[in-house]
């Protein structure tokens, strides 16, 4: 019986070995942007970004582009002061990625579903959207 099962479990070793290297390396892209969302760290930012991204705040209905969203981070850096940031990967397929992140804020905290389109190593499209008002189901 194994001898039979063995040709499937090696085609699906080699299949979810060869599917792994592309999620870890969105789930790296993924954890710098966290890490230089954070520091405000414009440089890591736009090193992240592709020339032509678009980020998209669905709450705010606003779309910007890389040099926009990099001009913001005067006003972010001071939001963000003595803030943290936890995510996990919910799904990750295809150079998109679903994220929920919890943004903890000194005075609140929200939890967000950020969507990121990642080719190579860079960001080429973003978009957030509140999931709830606190992190509590985080």
């Amino acid at each position: 019986m194994l001898l039979r099962c063995l040709p499937i479990l090696f085609a699906a070793l080699v299949w979810t070995a060869a599917a792994m290297p592309g999620f870890a390396d969105d789930e790296a892209v993924i954890d710098r942007w966290y890490a230089a969302l954070l520091a405000a760290d414009r440089a890591g930012l736009a090193d992240l970004l592709s020339d032509d991204a678009r980020i998209d705040l669905a709450d705010l209905g606003v779309e910007q582009g890389k040099q926009e969203f990099l001009d913001s981070m005067d006003e972010w850096e001071v939001s963000v002061k003595g803030a943290a940031i936890r995510h996990r990967i919910e799904k990750s397929e295809g150079g998109v990625s679903t994220v929920i992140a919890c943004y903890d804020f000194p005075g609140n905290d929200l939890l967000m579903q950020e969507t990121f389109t990642i080719a190579g190593e860079r960001i080429t499209a973003s978009s957030q959207a509140t999931v709830a008002e606190n992190c509590d189901s985080f």
